[in-house]
């Protein structure tokens, strides 16, 4: 599975291939309810074919049918607001008045396209700058922590896996949680030290270690854009985890189990690791949302969607408010 801009970026490289004329489009900064986050691409042929979104489809009309009649420029990005006035937005039909900023590049460059695919291949953070003053578009490497930025002359957009995924265990779960946290944009690393189940692992652009859980997460170096998720159902590796995880400063960790397995896990980490009541609250156990889950793709779904869910910050029901 790939990311939005993952796909925006393989159709632009293929158009180029193909000597096609395209324009690359990215949302630089939003006013109220607007349905894409700055950063959103989307690329358009000179047919009016395309790939991406920068408004769920409230201005992508309007876009099109600019590429097709060729008032989109010709060289030179430039900046196009939509939704501006509150009937532009009803006509548009943006949401709660509102309001998009967009930098359109009618020709972006073919061979820097290239590069960031290669360094998106690679696992790479890459910056991208598009300044209007000059008519021109940079690249170069992200670090960590490095932002969109818009200043109404200067768009930096950060592309590459922003947030990482540490996963122990190479059971079914973890082969569609694997997938759909890709989708997500997702870094992800698969700790298995049982060579069994390592050996078969098959999803492509994950990183597979075979060290012992905790000294794997040490390694990785985690930070405030990390998820960590343990899923052996071995309470000696996945406590291993366990005690490193709740004392770091990921955003999310969640363990697999059942809910008497749960509570005993937590007795444990209390009893015999000395884990405080407020770092206990961090491990979100039984593990995902409880949507009836049963099967593997089915629990990958509540898990992928517990995360998103911690990580944007939302309100997640109690257990014991879910519906029965």
């Amino acid at each position: 599975m790939e990311s939005v801009d993952l796909q925006v970026l393989e159709a632009a490289r293929r158009w180029a291939a193909e000597g096609r004329r395209y324009a690359l489009v990215t949302v630089a900064h939003t006013w109220g309810s607007a349905p894409r986050p700055a950063g959103s691409w989307l690329v358009i042929r000179e047919d009016g074919v395309a790939v991406g979104s920068v408004s769920g489809g409230c201005v992508e009309d309007d876009i099109i049918a600019r590429m097709r009649e060729g008032s989109l420029g010709d060289r030179l990005p430039f900046s196009l607001n939509y939704g501006v006035t509150q009937d532009e937005a009803a006509r548009l039909g943006l949401p709660c008045g509102g309001a998009l900023q967009l930098v359109v590049e009618p020709r972006p460059d073919a061979a820097q396209l290239n590069e960031l695919a290669m360094r998106l291949e690679q696992g790479e953070l890459a910056l991208r700058e598009v300044d209007l003053t000059r008519g021109i578009a940079a690249l170069g490497p992200a670090q960590r922590g490095d932002t969109l930025s818009w200043d109404g002359q200067r768009l930096r957009t950060i592309h590459g896996p922003q947030w990482r995924l540490f996963i122990v265990g190479a059971g079914q779960i973890s082969y569609y949680l694997a997938q759909m946290a890709q989708a997500l944009d997702y870094d992800i690393t698969i700790c298995e030290p049982r060579g069994e189940y390592g050996a078969e692992w098959q999803v492509p652009g994950t990183k597979l270690v075979n060290a012992m859980p905790d000294d794997a997460f040490l390694a990785m170096q985690a930070d405030t854009r990390c998820a960590v998720v343990a899923l052996t159902h071995d309470p000696k590796l996945d406590d291993m985890l366990l005690l490193e995880a709740l004392r770091s400063p990921v955003f999310y960790v969640g363990a697999v189990g059942s809910r008497l397995n749960d509570s005993k896990r937590r007795e444990r980490l209390s009893r015999h690791f000395d884990f405080s009541a407020a770092e206990l609250r961090r491990l979100h156990g039984p593990i995902g949302l409880p949507i009836g889950s049963h099967t593997p793709p089915e629990i990958a779904v509540a898990i992928i969607a517990e995360m998103t869910a911690v990580r944007h910050g939302a309100a997640i029901a109690a257990r014991s408010e879910a519906p029965r």
